[in-house]
């Protein structure tokens, strides 16, 4: 096995203040993971000096997500939203870069939440505008960036694999790669090794998510299935397990992911299991 393992700090913290952090941090590192996924809560707010030093401190790699919320939406119709959303973004290609991140990924081209209706036009040209925004300042920084694959109830741009190819190849951004989660695509691919295939080596990132966010293998996504489509693919990236309880998810967050019940309130015991899953999934 050549993939890092990762995971979400959101396992451990739903705040990133010292405390939260080095709970994180140094949990991840003895769960055996090699890389701490660090949500940018508050981009012009979090303290990247800090972060730096625990992660030196504790020997773990990171890699940076983001949301956007509605009032920095850059799928947004008003030019007003879509330029705060802008603003959003290039100081998360800030934050990845000051944290030496691996990766800046996420829902990077909407807001995260369930849509009145489908992508207008002009909505569309805001995003692809944006992710053109996005992808000259990640250039110019250094900074990987992959945009995750998310369900028709968290946006309306788009949600399978290969839309998410369409849209990348609209903005003709060549540093722009694929984030899959297989949660995500539990609910809208048409299986779990097409899309790794049709993607290929524009994949960037993976998600590793139970289809009800709990202990992995508990319900009814097709991990075999996946797994050897990634090893067949010649993925060598990062491999990240992500899971959400409101024991430990700020409230906010917990309901814009609509975590209305917990499958889980133990996270080391929840980690330990999860590397575990995925290690022996990619060694096989």
């Amino acid at each position: 096995m050549t993939n890092q393992l990762g995971v979400h700090a959101l396992v451990w913290s739903g705040t990133w203040d010292e405390a939260g952090a080095r709970h994180a941090i140094s949990s991840a590192a003895t769960a055996g993971f090699d890389l701490i996924e660090v949500p940018i809560l508050d981009p012009f707010g979090i303290d990247t000096a800090m972060t730096r030093r625990l992660l030196d401190e504790h020997g773990l790699k990171a890699a940076c997500s983001m949301g956007l919320p509605p009032h920095a939406d850059v799928a947004s119709e008003d030019e007003g939203v879509q330029a705060e959303g802008k603003k959003l973004l290039t100081r998360a290609v800030e934050v990845a870069g000051e944290l030496g991140a691996e990766a800046l990924c996420g829902v990077l081209y909407s807001r995260l939440a369930k849509y009145p209706g489908p992508a207008s036009a002009r909505s569309r040209a805001h995003v692809v505008d944006a992710m053109q925004h996005l992808a000259a300042q990640a250039a110019s920084a250094g900074v990987p960036v992959n945009l995750e694959v998310v369900n028709r109830y968290e946006t309306n741009v788009v949600n399978t694999a290969e839309a998410m190819l369409e849209l990348i190849d609209e903005t003709g951004a060549a540093n722009l790669a694929v984030h899959l989660d297989t949660y995500h695509m539990n609910i809208e691919e048409d299986g779990f090794r097409k899309p790794v295939e049709q993607v290929g080596d524009r994949l960037g990132y993976v998600h590793i998510g139970e289809s009800h966010r709990g202990y992995l293998g508990t319900g009814t996504i097709d991990f075999d299935a996946f797994f050897a489509a990634v090893r067949d693919s010649g993925y060598q990236g990062t491999v990240t397990f992500e899971s959400f309880s409101s024991a430990v998810v700020h409230p906010d967050l917990s309901n814009d992911l609509a975590v209305w019940r917990n499958l889980w309130s133990d996270g080391d015991d929840l980690a330990r299991h999860a590397h575990e899953f995925m290690a022996s999934r990619l060694r096989a």
